[in-house]
């Protein structure tokens, strides 16, 4: 009889004949470097987009800052138990307010004309909040339909498939992007379902690509049933005036229903949060359980992601840098390739297709000091595998030079 350790040997010898083989990587980060096998590497891998998680001065300052409060007042480095027991600490709470303070004060004409009365409910990350809302969501005695975009993240899948644990629930995809498959499978959900939500992201992690959200608000206007469901994971910081994302470049913020935020990538922090209505808050505090049986995040980590918070509408100087740098390099990619690249942000996709040229693209690139990884199936579909290639605000012009160089 074949043990079980001879069982995952040989899945994993399966993953290594497919170049799908996986290593955590070994690394010591300098600011905007990385150092693998003694070799400095500029980081074009990571979601810092801002560079913020790179900027050691605004760093120490927060640390400054932090050392000048009371010594009773400082923000804890642990918050021991979940939100619903102990662990809804100060910090927190006042996170919660700012973050329903920006989204109110987007200069948005729709929102100086209406009532914005939206709140704030923050998780421990991304993963845990696209996992635990969509449950939460369906657990209601509501005959639903859940139509997702086809590259959703992993996280949405995960929560699509624990949604259907509730009896009440289905749930469909779309072709991505495509509003024709969209409307076409809205048209063919039965009378009977109560509630249909639409699923997305604002800015795709693989492809770099956006959602049309003005469209996707044009078919919600056509069906009463119809809600939105919109992941700024990789807008928020990037997208907007003020860094509320691509929500508020199109002045949609106020028709999407479930809006999920996050600091773990332009904030260089960590967590989640969700803008919805304030009855929703409520209903998700009952009944979402990574937010009831996860412990909280740790007070000082909030601190931190308030801290970037009060700065996050003054960095358009980083997001107009960071804009220049992503569609120059889309743009070099495509004249290489000879091919249009999907790109709409900072995520640029160098799509080889075979797994082989992905890992070897990355190597030449690591070669040349650049900090490139390979992504391949199952992460992105079959005869697509890439290297995935992010910009950040603190590429200078001479390291961006050579990288177009290299490519």
């Amino acid at each position: 009889m074949v043990s079980s350790i001879a069982h995952y040997q040989q899945a994993l010898e399966h993953l290594q004949s497919k170049q799908q083989y996986r290593r955590i990587p070994a690394l010591t980060h300098h600011g905007k470097f990385v150092e693998v096998d003694n070799k400095k590497l500029l980081n074009i891998a990571s979601n810092d987009y801002l560079a913020i998680g790179m900027d050691n001065k605004l760093q120490a300052d927060f640390l400054d800052y932090i050392a000048d409060m009371p010594t009773d007042e400082r923000p804890k480095l642990g918050a021991t138990s979940s939100r619903l027991l102990t662990g809804n600490d100060t910090q927190l709470s006042l996170l919660e307010n700012e973050l329903e303070v920006w989204y109110a004060s987007t200069e948005s004409k729709e929102l100086k004309h209406a009532s914005f009365q939206k709140s704030a409910l923050v998780f421990n990350s991304g993963y845990h909040a696209n996992i635990g809302l969509l449950p939460a969501l369906t657990r209601l005695p509501v005959k639903t339909m859940i139509i997702a975009d086809k590259l959703v993240h992993a996280s949405i899948i995960d929560g699509l498939q624990l949604s259907k644990v509730n009896n009440k629930t289905d749930f469909k995809r779309y072709r991505h992007n495509d509003y024709a498959h969209l409307q076409s499978l809205i048209k063919c959900v039965a009378d009977d379902i109560q509630r249909i939500i639409i699923v997305t992201e604002s800015i795709f992690s693989m492809d770099g690509d956006k959602a049309d959200l003005k469209e996707l608000v044009k078919i919600k206007q056509t069906d009463k049933r119809i809600e939105l469901y919109v992941d700024e994971a990789h807008a928020v910081g990037v997208c907007g005036k003020t860094g509320c994302g691509v929500a508020e470049e199109t002045n949609t913020i106020g028709d999407i229903d479930y809006l999920v935020g996050t600091f773990g990538k332009s904030f260089a922090s960590m967590g989640a949060y969700l803008i919805c209505e304030p009855v929703v808050k409520k209903w998700l505090t009952n009944s979402l359980r990574p937010l009831i049986f996860s412990t909280a995040l740790p007070p000082m980590t909030h601190a931190w992601s308030r801290f970037v918070l009060a700065k996050m509408p003054y960095l358009n100087d980083k997001r107009k840098q960071l804009h220049t740098l992503s569609s120059l390099t889309a743009k070099a990619i495509e004249e290489k390739m000879q091919q249009a690249n999907p790109s709409q942000s900072a995520i640029i996709p160098y799509i080889l297709g075979s797994n082989a040229l992905a890992l070897d693209k990355a190597q030449q690139l690591q070669q040349a000091g650049f900090y490139a990884l390979p992504i391949r199936p199952p992460t992105v579909p079959a005869n697509t595998a890439r290297v995935r290639l992010v910009m950040h605000a603190a590429i200078n012009e001479q390291q961006h030079k050579k990288l177009l160089q290299c490519l």
